[in-house]
């Protein structure tokens, strides 16, 4: 990968395939490489980061749109959407500092490269087929129609080399979604 060149690749599959598991182990192989690794998560539910009682809280609680938490180990900013617009994937990928590589958990109609995570056990029909922005499938059983690579799962070497060389420039992928927010 170009240096400051920052590049995208979705996971996308259904609830229960295995994309979280997958990257926690996709990431430090990743990072062996050189890379940095940033990545962006589509919730389909409200969530909280943050704990009831503790001052951040309170002040979201309060009325806050935004509450900036730092400390000497991290920080975090909390954006609050109330009536709002839930963010696209356009709008999350230009908030992110740059870095070699952003992996995309969710947001899994959007137009930007995806490796399918397919577990043969949820008995769901894969994504594939009707996605053409899947690009390549990590499974536990075989496609030989895809007409994609397809990698075993457990594979996370050869998943490493696969995202590495499939991702797409940020620009390129901005260029695509833009103003096509739908998240998944």
């Amino acid at each position: 990968m170009t240096e400051h060149a920052m590049r995208v690749m979705g996971l996308a599959g259904w609830s229960g395939a295995g994309k979280t598991t997958l990257l926690a182990k996709l990431i430090p192989a990743l990072i062996a490489r050189g890379l940095t690794v940033s990545t962006i998560k589509h919730a389909h539910h409200a969530f909280d980061v943050d704990q009831p009682g503790k001052d951040s809280y309170r002040h979201r609680q309060a009325g806050a749109s935004e509450v900036l938490i730092s400390s000497a180990v991290r920080w975090v900013q909390m954006h609050e959407v109330r009536d709002g617009e839930e963010a696209n994937l356009a709008d999350l990928l230009r908030r992110l500092s740059p870095c070699d590589l952003v992996l995309v958990e969710g947001f899994k109609r959007e137009g930007h490269p995806k490796l399918e995570i397919h577990r043969n056990a949820n008995g769901r029909p894969p994504l594939h087929p009707q996605d053409e922005n899947i690009v390549a499938i990590a499974s536990d059983r075989a496609f030989p129609d895809a007409g994609i690579p397809v990698i075993a799962l457990d594979d996370v070497a050869a998943i490493a080399d696969l995202v590495a060389s499939l991702a797409e420039p940020v620009d390129t992928i901005l260029k695509r979604i833009e103003g096509h927010g739908a998240a998944d």
